[in-house]
């Protein structure tokens, strides 16, 4: 009797680590890659960048903080106008593409004009995931790695 209840209790213990393995597998997985932002001739800058999800959920971009700005939003533009948005969707096992001619990135009124070779830190919020901080680098001010 003694030799069955440990042998259940032993898959009992297993089947919950793998349940809760495959729940920990369930979330979203994100990664920052391609990030840019041409050197601004005024005081505002675009930036650019990809967040690829290989998670089982969806997650939302809900924000963009900078210490080079107090006023960083996100847009999309769409029939060459270009909107302010309040959150951009991730999806599982997808990507956000933010990028010229497109959803991007805006720096208001900055702080300090950066230029060709810096790096701006850039700190992305989302609605599950935790904050993601990425050095942009700043590119040449016609740069766009579409056309390279």
């Amino acid at each position: 009797m003694r030799r069955r209840t440990s042998l259940a209790v032993a898959v009992a213990v297993s089947a919950g680590l793998a349940l809760s393995g495959c729940s920990a597998d369930a979330g979203p997985k994100l990664a920052v890659s391609g990030a840019f932002m041409p050197q601004p001739v005024d005081d505002m800058a675009a930036g650019f960048l990809t967040v690829e999800n290989s998670g089982g959920s969806a997650d939302t971009l809900t924000s963009v903080t900078s210490d080079i700005s107090d006023d960083v939003t996100i847009h999309r533009t769409t029939d060459r106008k270009m909107r302010e948005v309040a959150s951009f969707d991730i999806p599982a096992d997808g990507r956000l593409d933010l990028e010229r001619g497109g959803s991007h990135i805006m720096f208001m009124a900055l702080k300090e004009r950066p230029k060709q070779g810096d790096k701006v830190a850039v700190e992305l919020h989302f609605e599950k995931s935790d904050p993601i901080t990425v050095e942009v680098p700043v590119k040449e001010t016609t740069y766009n790695p579409q056309q390279q």
